[in-house]
Formats: C-alpha cells, sequence, structure tokens
C-alpha cells in the first residue's frame, strides 16, 4: 500500500536536488519563456508585403487603378515597373520579386467596350504556398474590381459575391493559431526532458543504492519524483498562458478551469514518459536525446500544430492517432478561440487520461531499485 509520508520524502527530496541544480531550473523556467518568446515571433503563417513587379502595356486610367487597388489592398508591395517581358525571368529567378502583374495593351478598350479584360500574374511557385496564397489575394483584388465596375454599370454582367463571415479568428492572425499550438509542443518537450534526468541522475551519481537501501515502493518513486514537475508544469502553464495574451494578444474565451485539467492529466503522461525512458536508458545523456525525438518531432510534425493531419497520407495520419500532442493541440485552440466545453472535448479528454494512465505505468514498470 502506498504511504503518503514515504511519497512525500521522495518529493521533498526530489525538489531539494533541483534547487542543487541550476541548469535544470533553467530548462524548466526559463527554456518555455525562451521557446514560446521565439517560435511565437519566428513562425507565421501569414503572408504579407509579398514583392511584385508591373508590367503595364496599357498605361491607362484603368490599368493605373488595378494597380493602385494591388497596392492599397496591403499584401502586395510593387517594388518597380518593367518595360518588356525580359526582364521577368531574371528577377524572379535572383528571389527579387514574387510576382509579376501584366496588363496588356488593350485592357481599357476592352472594358469600355464590355467584353472580358484579361491580365496575366506570374507568381514564382518555389514557395508553393506563398504562391497559393499570392494567387488568392489576386484573385480577390481583380474581383471586387468586377463587382465596382458592375456597381458603376461598365459590365454587363453582375457577378455573384459571397458574404464572407469569419468565426473564432475574423482577422486570419496565424499566431492566435500557432501560440495555442506552441503550448501543447513547448509542454511535452519540456515534461519529457525534465523527467528524463531524474532516475539516471541517481545512477550516474550513485545515489542509487541509497534509495535502493530503503522500504519505499518504485511507485511512491515515480509519484514522488513526479510532484515537483506537476508544479514546475503548471508554472510554465500560466506563463506560458500569461505571455500568450498580453504579448501576443491571443484571446482566452474558454474555461481555464478545463484546461488546467486537461493540462495536468497530459502532464502526467508526459512526466511518466520522461521517468520510463530514464529509467530505461540510465544515461542523462541518452535519456535526454531519446525524450527530443520521442516529443519535439512528433509534436510539431504529427500532432497538426503546423500541418493539417486530415491532408497527410492514410497511413502518416494513422500513425498521428499515438501522438498525444494531437488532442492536446485541438484541446488548447478549441478552448482558447472557440469557448468549447467538455462536451465537445471529451474525445481528446478521454485520450490525455489514456495518455497518463500509460505513461504512469511505464515509468512505474520500468523502474527498478535493484543496483545489480
Amino acid at each position: 500500500m502506498l504511504s503518503t509520508g514515504r511519497l512525500i520524502a521522495i518529493a521533498r527530496k526530489e525538489r531539494i536536488q533541483l534547487r542543487r541544480d541550476p541548469r535544470s531550473l533553467a530548462l524548466a523556467f526559463a527554456l518555455p519563456l525562451f521557446q514560446l518568446l521565439f517560435f511565437g515571433y519566428a513562425i507565421t503563417l501569414d503572408v504579407n508585403d509579398i514583392a511584385i513587379a508591373v508590367l503595364d502595356q496599357d498605361n491607362s486610367a484603368a490599368s493605373r487603378r488595378l494597380i493602385d487597388s494591388f497596392e492599397a489592398a496591403g499584401y502586395f508591395h510593387v517594388t518597380e515597373r518593367l518595360d518588356a517581358y525580359a526582364g521577368i525571368d531574371d528577377r524572379m529567378t535572383r528571389g527579387s520579386i514574387t510576382a509579376v502583374l501584366v496588363i496588356p495593351p488593350d485592357f481599357q478598350r476592352n472594358l469600355a467596350a464590355g467584353r472580358p479584360a484579361a491580365v496575366q500574374l506570374a507568381v514564382d511557385g518555389t514557395d508553393a504556398n506563398t504562391a497559393t496564397i499570392a494567387l488568392g489575394y489576386a484573385e480577390a483584388i481583380v474581383a471586387r474590381q468586377d463587382i465596382e465596375l458592375a456597381v458603376t454599370g461598365r459590365s454587363r454582367t453582375m457577378p455573384v459575391t459571397a458574404d464572407t463571415r469569419i468565426w473564432y479568428n475574423p482577422e486570419l492572425r496565424s499566431r492566435n493559431m500557432i501560440v495555442p499550438g506552441l503550448t501543447a509542443v513547448i509542454m511535452s518537450i519540456i515534461a519529457a526532458l525534465l523527467t528524463a534526468l531524474t532516475i539516471a541522475r541517481e545512477w550516474e551519481r550513485g545515489t542509487m543504492e541509497q534509495l535502493a537501501a530503503t522500504p519505499v515502493h518504485r511507485a511512491e518513486v515515480v509519484l514522488g519524483k513526479l510532484l515537483p514537475y506537476v508544479g514546475i508544469g503548471f508554472i510554465d502553464m500560466i506563463v506560458i498562458i500569461t505571455a500568450g495574451i498580453l504579448v501576443f494578444h491571443v484571446p482566452l474565451r474558454g474555461d481555464i478551469l478545463l484546461l488546467a485539467g486537461m493540462t495536468l492529466l497530459f502532464l502526467l503522461g508526459a512526466l511518466g514518459l520522461g521517468i520510463f525512458i530514464s529509467a530505461a536508458l540510465k544515461s542523462q545523456v541518452l535519456a535526454t536525446q531519446a525524450a527530443m525525438i520521442a516529443t519535439y518531432l512528433p509534436a510539431v510534425l504529427l500532432s497538426g500544430f503546423l500541418y493539417d493531419i486530415a491532408s497527410m497520407p492514410a497511413v502518416i495520419r494513422m500513425v498521428t492517432l499515438i501522438v498525444p500532442a494531437r488532442y492536446y493541440v485541438v484541446i488548447t485552440r478549441g478552448i482558447f478561440l472557440k469557448d468549447v466545453g467538455i462536451d465537445v472535448l471529451w474525445v481528446q479528454g478521454f485520450a490525455m487520461l489514456v495518455f497518463a494512465t500509460v505513461g504512469l505505468t511505464l515509468a512505474t514498470v520500468s523502474f527498478r531499485k535493484e543496483v545489480a
């Protein structure tokens, strides 16, 4: 039967070891904030200030109005005006421009006659994401011009227009999506890294003999070592949420207590995974490397943090089902942006419960007090 006194004694011992290890303390408190600020500013899916050149072969009032519309939209920046097609390839090859807007000589004449007036946008497709977004912006600008012409009576056909309304993130700020996702990535990495050093530290410092001589049950050792890191994890969570709100202006619309409960389950699973790695490898260097591989790569690539899971191949989608960060990303974004409750997030909550159970079970089973 587990003893509360022995469990608290192990937790106190781990807390004292942490206080004597400034590197672990720096890893616990400074690294999460640094990662949030660095990745929060560095990672962005917004595409702004796209450098384009203009080849205006019409030089009319209508062509100038179209060019002004591109500049006024705020997404494009006209860097130069070209006189011929000859300079397009060289500029795209050098990367000085992303796109070229070509307006043919009969642009205004066709508009005045009510005929279709075509324009060309040549886009550098090296970065497929930027090229796709730039084309979308350009099509919206041209469609807007078409609507204005129809309203003023200079176009025969009134185009069908859509009244668009964007929910949850009306400004389409990528940081509103990135920062909650970063919370899951950072918490999984930090939790696993911190506890990956615990058992390995005992072996390398030779204190496992003292621990083996005590009547402490291995479950008490695991839970006792977890307790200080659960507290550290919650402090990190508070810091991350506060920085996300104050620095990145990400809205927190949902229940903070629900987020805390889900975070506790996620922390227990991640911390248990770290202790499992530490007990299995018995080396701080190897345990740290294994923890990074087991948490960082899946959390970034397979959690839906940056890449849409639905767009992945079927085999990879199956693999993501065993990545805990996948479910925690849904939880953080749902609570931050959508104000969803447990009635929506119960599947993810159940997955977190399973993760916590598996993590603690692996940690307990893998830990052995025997020295030889």
